[in-house]
């Protein structure tokens, strides 16, 4: 919102107050001014002429000779290239010593022979913005206006003398999209009263012929219309354009620019119809029809749907509710009826019909971001009164008006407790009262509790909290006493969730894997490419409005995403992969979602090629379900999980049957690992890949809480050697398990370090080969000692996994 400091002087006394302490106690205030600048681009010595003759220079084709009475007692001999100048105008003119923009200074000269005693001023020369020009001034000198006084500074005359202030609003302060918005804030920081601009309308004319019906009740809740007749559609005065040009606005005519003005003036958006263009008289306000097109003033043809609201007669639509008015009923010279409406439409609607259309004007700004009910018909009568003062027209009997409701102010009760608490303040009911007069707010007070009545010009105060800040702001931030926080203080810590998350991750990336980061959105076909690790059914999320097919439905498993990553590395020659993530996957057992779909952390990873590079040393290693079932035990022994127990599974879908194994601890299943189906490994475009998946919530359940470490031992182990021959269906874990419980506390570590099947082994047997290490943490063990747990050891193998020494 830009600001003039003289117009805005028009409502607020400001004497001394400049332009830049203005700004700094607005932005102490909470109303952020962005920048504070002059509209006096470097002019001085510049002031209004009139040219009474004009003459063609005798050596130049293009040069004309101007005899100009500047008021200086004197008339002026001035040479001027423009191709518009002549005589009867009014123009700028700069005397001898004059600056303009640029740091020219105007001199005494000769143009071809023939002396110049000035210059007469292009709007460039003087610095004015072109674009806010009307159009026959942006072109040659500078033509003012004939009431323009003859010796008068044209800066003072142009507006050049004036301030802009630039406010960089928040969205909940609409109430300052208007220069009286801005004036009742600025009077509350002074403390100065506000001076509402005078009404003075004389209705002079017949009836008002104009009928108006809503008929979209929902999106329009006040229309009003006043009617002029023997309008003189002309260009506005000086002052009008000056303040128009201030704000950014380019003058049009006096109607437009009666309508713009009041748009700044009071925040209301206002829209002008050529009259003989509605048929009968008559406007409706209704939703558009399917595919129904109104060309707007823009003159490009819009198409509408059924929620965008539309003026309209009996035959037509004229314009787009709170966007853009129609061509076909567009202010030109010849309009002498004219019909002009003050409305107030919902923001939403307002805001859906302008991104649908890709439209943004002033008026939608204000409409989206709130306009007050409450002077919708006072902002109207304010513009009809202006149309009659610069027109000339005849004004209608009454307003015609439909109402479908009116706005009501909110009643908010805050007490001086509550706002000393937010603040942490001590003011007293003496110092809060006046804050609320000095904001214009009727409140009744009891003891040390105020009611305020906030005024609907203030949409963005509803709470007790919103009174609080408005206390604070004018009270002052600065006046505000610092204070330190009190209370007791924690030394701040991760949770033992936290903590295991950061283990988990920081020791994968230490096995050699890369952390990936995917999608949680996969295409439906992907989802339960390979399974996840719930064992009930689960239904898929699908999105709405997805960003595209390839990520419309949320993931159950992380395995398909790891598993787009590793062709993506594949594809791009990057053979060798070994990924991990850290994610969450969204379960859902309802077929229509009622409610949001649980979230669980995952942890997965994907591996394919070879885990190590090859050299020349060594034979390639490609990666195998050992060294992934490695990665997986290393990381359970990582977490304290030392209980945990792999079990063969053929019907995971997506992985292959034979090479598939379960983690279980106890009757829960953490995750799973493996090598992925070949047939998913097809889909995939991929080589051999493994994966692993794991519940987080359910490692950090099995996870031992506190690590336990055992000193030095102080005397020797003793190593026995069993080479066991069992049926080839005894899984090794059997075999483990029945050797720890036989062995007892004697035993230090068992490892399996040869499995065999051979020649020399029955084929459905095979060989396996374990060292046990058995040490006593206080004393020496004894030969007989070693030899009574192998023997118990060997006994228990027999009976119950069936396993025989191999000789």
């Amino acid at each position: 919102m830009k600001v003039s400091y003289q117009w805005l002087s028009e409502y607020v006394d400001l004497s001394g107050t400049t332009p830049q302490e203005l700004a700094e106690k607005l932005t102490r205030s909470g109303i952020e001014v962005d920048a504070v600048e002059s509209r006096n681009a470097g002019v001085s010595g510049v002031v209004i002429g009139y040219v009474k003759e004009r003459s063609k220079h005798p050596d130049a084709d293009r040069l004309s000779v101007c005899v100009v009475d500047a008021g200086q007692g004197e008339d002026l001999q001035i040479v001027c290239g423009a191709p518009n100048v002549d005589k009867g105008q009014k123009v700028p003119v700069a005397l001898i010593g004059a600056k303009l923009p640029g740091g020219l200074t105007i001199k005494r000269s000769k143009l071809r022979g023939v002396e110049s005693q000035g210059m007469i001023c292009s709007a460039k020369e003087l610095g004015l913005n072109d674009k806010l020009l009307a159009k026959d001034q942006q072109e040659g000198i500078m033509v003012l206006p004939e009431d323009a006084e003859i010796g008068m500074d044209a800066v003072s005359y142009l507006g050049l003398d004036d301030y802009v202030l630039e406010l960089g609003l928040t969205p909940n302060r609409s109430d300052c999209l208007s220069m009286l918005g801005v004036a009742y804030e600025v009077a509350a920081i002074l403390g100065k009263e506000v001076v509402l601009p005078e009404i003075e309308l004389t209705e002079n004319g017949e009836e008002n012929p104009l009928q108006v019906t809503i008929a979209a009740e929902n999106e329009c809740y006040q229309y009003h219309g006043r009617h002029f007749t023997n309008a003189k559609i002309a260009s506005s005065p000086q002052w009008m354009k000056n303040r128009l040009m201030a704000a950014g606005i380019r003058p049009i005519n006096n109607v437009v620019d009666v309508t713009n003005y009041v748009l700044l003036e009071y925040g209301q958006p206002l829209h002008a119809f050529d009259a003989e263009q509605v048929q009968e008289r008559k406007i409706v306000v209704r939703l558009a029809n399917a595919g129904e097109k109104l060309v707007t003033l823009d003159d490009q043809e819009r198409e509408l749907d059924e929620q965008t609201l539309l003026i309209a007669d009996p035959a037509k639509g004229l314009a787009i509710a709170g966007v853009m008015g129609g061509a076909n009923s567009e202010i030109t010279n010849e309009t002498k009826e004219i019909i002009l409406e003050a409305a107030w439409f919902t923001p939403k609607t307002v805001r859906r019909t302008a991104r649908t259309l890709g439209m943004r004007t002033e008026g939608c700004v204000r409409w989206e971001k709130g306009v007050d009910q409450a002077r919708v018909q006072e902002a109207g009568e304010r513009a009809a009164a202006l149309i009659q003062q610069l027109s000339g027209a005849t004004v209608s009997k009454g307003i015609r008006s439909a109402v479908v409701s009116e706005a009501k102010p909110a009643v908010v009760t805050v007490t001086l407790a509550k706002i000393n608490q937010h603040l942490g303040t001590n003011l007293t009911a003496a110092d809060v009262s006046p804050i609320f007069t000095r904001l214009q707010f009727p409140f009744t007070q009891e003891g040390d509790s105020w009611t305020v009545t906030v005024p609907t010009r203030r949409g963005d105060i509803t709470l007790p909290e919103d009174l609080v800040e408005e206390v604070a702001r004018l009270y002052g931030y600065d006046n505000i006493p610092t204070s330190l926080p009190s209370g007791t203080t924690t030394q701040g810590q991760l949770t033992r969730e936290q903590k295991l998350r950061r283990t988990i991750r920081h020791h994968l990336i230490g096995t050699g894997l890369h952390e990936a980061i995917s999608y949680a959105l996969v295409h439906p076909d992907r989802v339960e490419a390979v399974a996840g690790l719930h064992q009930e059914k689960v239904n898929p999320v699908s999105l709405m409005m997805p960003m595209s097919e390839e990520h419309r439905t949320l993931r159950t498993s992380l395995i398909p995403s790891l598993l787009e990553t590793v062709a993506y590395n594949k594809n791009r020659q990057n053979h060798d992969v070994a990924i991990f993530e850290l994610g969450r996957v969204f379960l859902t057992r309802e077929e229509s979602l009622t409610q949001l779909p649980e979230e669980r952390l995952y942890v997965a990873g994907a591996l394919t090629g070879q885990l190590l590079p090859q050299n020349w040393m060594g034979a390639k290693q490609p990666v195998d379900f050992y060294q992934v079932k490695g990665i997986a035990d290393s990381l359970l022994d990582r977490l304290g999980i030392h209980t945990a127990q792999y079990k063969a599974k053929a019907d995971i879908a997506g992985m292959h049957p034979g090479r598939t194994a379960e983690v279980w601890v106890g009757d829960k299943r953490l995750g799973y690992l493996g090598q992925v189906h070949p047939v998913t490994e097809k889909a995939y475009d991929l080589s051999e890949t493994y994966v692993f998946q794991f519940d987080v919530a359910l490692l950090i359940e099995a996870a031992a809480e506190v690590g336990y470490y055992n000193p030095l031992p102080k005397f020797p182990a003793v190593t026995r050697d069993l080479a066991l021959v069992v049926d080839r269906s005894v899984p090794a874990g059997a075999l483990e398990a029945t050797i720890r419980e036989a062995a007892g506390e004697l035993l230090e570590s068992l490892t399996l370090f040869d499995v065999y099947t051979g020649d020399r082994i029955a084929q459905d047997k095979k060989s396996m080969a374990f060292a046990l290490v058995f040490r006593h943490a206080e004393r020496t063990l004894q030969d007989e000692e070693i030899q009574q747990v192998t023997t118990a050891v060997v006994e228990a193998l027999k009976n119950k996994t069936g396993a025989e020494l191999r000789m």
